[in-house]
């Protein structure tokens, strides 16, 4: 026991000559853990989401283990593409991986995509609006050049997450601001996450308000429905900022201000957040994705909520992506729980959130 005693001793006294300890640990090993599933842009909503996380990260507050990405927004290789430029200006590109997921819905009609295109001529439709790019040459560059040397991670967005589930059980929250592609196929695909996925945040849905892609539609959950479907029918705790509370935060020329025109916080964000967002608060811009990170992080900022058992329309044509809300009994194909939904926003408190996160110093300093 004696002899024992002194090993161990020798041990921390080398370990303390070399600057370490007997439990050293990573720093953001107790931050709350959490994978951006994203239909990625470099700095619209999803952009400012993930220059807030990762603002958040480097104040040890948020372990971003992930961005993974999916079509939506735009078509996949585009959103690679930004998505690799956005870990490169933010700094985090040797700690935060990006990994490639799915190019198409689960399930889709492209004749029924374009007569609802037609049918909707003011509707988001997102990559369907324009041509897929198949090489590297028909991409569009971010305002600061596209990355230089940071890589799609070889793993595929789905592989990803269950990997990174099973390696922290109960920990892991999915922050889904896309098309949930890769996160259906994760759980077609592994089923034994099920149980072990903290929670889910969504970006999506249109609850008791018109959708913005068709009438009844909003765009994430249009995108893909039968996605959402296959996730909403598990028993993960799921929350969902859906256009209801969206259409009631809008980008103020105010706000935009206090971004791009404070001479002192000038950075590669505020910059490119100027070029990608000049004139939105003109056009009526509301502000989507970057509530899931406050309302991950407290959900004290949702000051009004409602939860009902929740399915959607899987159907191809003007219904598609409609979401059917029961607030009392749950119908057939329904979630088997109550989903909350936020419906009412503080908006100030928000926004003093979103005008620090997003003019802070760049590129971030990890703690």
């Amino acid at each position: 026991m004696k002899l024992q005693y002194i090993g161990i001793l020798i041990i921390s006294m080398l370990l303390a000559a070399c600057g370490g300890s007997v439990t050293a640990t990573d720093p953001l090993a107790n931050a709350p853990k959490v994978i951006i599933d994203s239909d990625f842009n470099t700095m619209g909503d999803d952009g400012q989401l993930f220059a807030m996380t990762t603002q958040l990260m480097g104040q040890g507050k948020v372990n971003l283990l992930g961005l993974t990405v999916v079509t939506g927004n735009d078509w996949l290789l585009q959103e690679e593409s930004d998505a690799l430029k956005a870990v490169e200006r933010m700094g985090v590109q040797n700690v935060v991986g990006v990994y490639g997921g799915a190019d198409y819905p689960l399930q889709y009609d492209v004749a029924s995509i374009r007569a609802q295109q037609a049918a909707n001529p003011q509707g988001y439709f997102g990559a369907w609006s324009r041509p897929e790019p198949t090489q590297q040459s028909q991409l569009v560059a971010p305002p600061d050049g596209f990355a230089v040397s940071t890589k799609l991670q070889a793993q595929s967005a789905a592989d990803f997450m269950i990997q990174t589930i099973k390696r922290y059980p109960n920990q892991v929250t999915i922050l889904e601001v896309g098309p949930p592609t890769n996160l259906a196929t994760a759980i077609m695909k592994a089923p034994e996450i099920v149980p072990l996925i903290k929670q889910i945040v969504y970006m999506g849905g249109a609850m008791a308000v018109p959708g913005n892609a068709n009438a009844v539609g909003e765009l994430n959950w249009w995108f893909d429905p039968l996605a959402v479907r296959t996730i909403l029918q598990t028993t993960i705790p799921q929350a969902v900022i859906p256009l209801d509370v969206t259409d009631t935060v809008p980008l103020t020329q105010s706000i935009f201000d206090q971004i791009v025109g404070n001479p002192n916080k000038q950075t590669a964000v505020t910059k490119a957040y100027g070029i990608v967002n000049a004139g939105a608060f003109g056009d009526n811009t509301n502000l989507y994705d970057t509530l899931t990170i406050a309302y991950f992080m407290d959900p004290t900022y949702a000051t009004q909520t409602k939860s009902a058992y929740l399915d959607i329309d899987t159907t191809s044509g003007e219904d598609q992506g409609h979401v059917m809300v029961y607030p009392d009994q749950p119908a057939p194909g329904a979630s088997p729980q109550k989903i909350t939904y936020v419906t009412q926003f503080d908006n100030n408190r928000f926004f003093n959130l979103y005008v620090d996160l997003l003019t802070r110093p760049v590129p971030i300093t990890l703690p």
